[in-house]
């Protein structure tokens, strides 16, 4: 009897000893990546505190993949290789000067052209932009290419494919990607059906169950419409009854974009190289790059990004934005989980007189994410940032506008997960007329809204306060 209670007793500390040395060398590599320590301090208490179930999560949502390639370099210039930049006539349109060393660092990295003469045009509403959408597709002749991070198997989603179907039986080529986890939901008959009309379909990412993967983490984001290489989609809205019937709380308002020209030739480069990755079919002719008519004076860059790669070309990008805002910058996002780089740059800007207003939704779909964000605010206040509720119900908008001179719009957040985590599409349009309707659709959102005042805000229950600070630690893993 003793000698197995003391067997037992071995065999606990042998087990006990390897799981310890095993979370505690797992800290250790956490500790070697020098992540940015707001995300690094989350990971080692999950660790050392939750160990069985860090190990886990660490597992699924903490691997550092940005020396990762999701696609050789070789296959990535083959896809490019037709985007090509368009004439820029410089005495009716040049990039604003303080803007160059922008365009340097979008066409260095992430090899984004500058691409004139788009034509641009935004909707507030789930109803406006399924209706274009829709049309759009029906005048389709060659091929549509469509990718979004939900397609839901509802009314507006089963609507979208009906009318896919019927295009491919006109013979109009059809791709189809969605992600894998945002679309998790879904059964893979609504799939099917377009697959049996000759669609193809792929899931981004694919997650099999049971062997489960950290590629669950790592999401495609975007938003992304092509329609015979010459007119596209991009903004916040997946494809679902929600963008259009609202939340339980209120409406949904959310902001598209149908862009017309040049500019498609962007999305379309970006989708192809998804396409390549979920399905190892190289498309690069021509064909899907048009000569395109020239609709404004606009320039624009298209810009993508994600969780591979050594730099975080989007957040470089809008906190360069946002440090070189000389007059106003104005920003709406779902989601506020800033970085410390783009934190410390919102209170330097506002601290030094620039108009800072940041527009953020009341009550969110996130209930911890929204909690979190909460506890950014009380130092972007008292640096002056004005902070606005958007009270009528969900704003899942996405935009920064500064100075009458650039607009930045597409599918990220402001947060860690789209800045790191996700693969995400923006557009960077460098023009005054487009960036001056960007500012009066957020004026107009401001009649919907309740500013944050400082003494009232500043002085809200302790027990709320400790709340969001707690789940501030966990805001890179949101």
């Amino acid at each position: 009897m003793a000698s197995d209670i003391h067997i037992q007793a071995v065999v606990f500390l042998t087990v006990f000893l390897l799981y310890s040395i095993s979370v505690l060398s797992l800290a250790i590599v956490v500790l070697l990546e020098n992540r940015n320590p707001l995300k690094t301090i989350p990971w080692i208490v999950v660790l050392l505190f939750l160990p069985g179930i860090g190990l886990i999560f660490y597992f699924f949502f903490g691997q550092d993949n940005r020396r990762q390639r999701i696609i050789s370099r070789r296959t990535h210039r083959r896809i490019i290789r037709p985007l090509r930049p368009g004439r820029i006539v410089q005495d009716r349109c040049t990039v604003p000067e303080p803007y160059l060393p922008l365009v340097n660092l979008l066409n260095r990295d992430k090899q984004s052209p500058l691409l004139y003469g788009s034509e641009v045009t935004f909707y507030t509403g789930g109803t406006e932009k399924f209706h274009a959408l829709l049309e759009a597709i029906h005048q389709a002749k060659h091929h549509i290419h469509l990718q979004y991070y939900i397609f839901a198997d509802d009314e507006i989603g089963c609507q979208v494919r009906d009318v896919l179907i019927a295009k491919a039986k006109e013979g109009v080529k059809i791709r189809v990607l969605y992600d894998d986890v945002g679309s998790w939901n879904v059964k893979k008959r609504f799939f099917q059906k377009m697959q049996d009309a000759g669609i193809e379909v792929y899931a981004f990412l694919q997650v099999a169950f049971p062997l489960l993967t950290s590629k669950v983490n790592y999401r495609n984001h975007r938003k992304i419409v092509v329609i015979d290489g010459a007119t596209g989609f991009i903004g916040g809205m997946n494809i679902a009854d929600r963008y259009i019937r609202g939340t339980s709380w209120g409406e949904w308002r959310d902001t598209h974009f149908k862009i017309t020209g040049k500019g498609v030739h962007g999305l379309q480069t970006s989708f192809l190289i998804d396409w390549y990755v979920a399905s190892k079919q190289l498309i690069r002719d021509k064909e899907y790059y048009p000569q395109a008519v020239i609709h404004d004076d606009n320039i624009m860059q298209v810009v993508t990004s994600g969780p591979t790669g050594q730099w975080r070309t989007l957040l470089q990008s809008v906190v360069f934005c946002v440090s070189n805002a000389k007059k106003y910058l104005y920003i709406q996002t779902p989601y506020f989980l800033p970085t410390e780089g783009l934190n410390q740059a919102l209170q330097t800007v506002a601290l030094g007189g620039v108009d800072v207003r940041l527009m953020m939704p009341e009550r969110s779909d996130t209930r911890m994410a929204n909690m979190a964000g909460h506890s950014f605010l009380d130092d972007l206040i008292k640096a002056g940032v004005k902070v606005y509720f958007y009270k009528t119900g969900f704003l899942h908008s996405k935009l920064l506008v500064a100075d009458d001179e650039i607009s930045c719009i597409g599918s990220a957040n402001f947060d860690f997960r789209s800045f790191e985590h996700n693969f995400e599409i923006n557009a960077f349009i460098y023009q005054d007329v487009f960036a001056k309707k960007m500012k009066l659709m957020f004026l107009e959102d401001l009649k919907n809204c309740e500013q944050l005042i400082a003494a009232k805000w500043l002085k809200r229950p302790l027990h709320i306060r400790l709340t969001e600070s707690f789940m501030r630690l966990f805001s890179p893993l949101l």
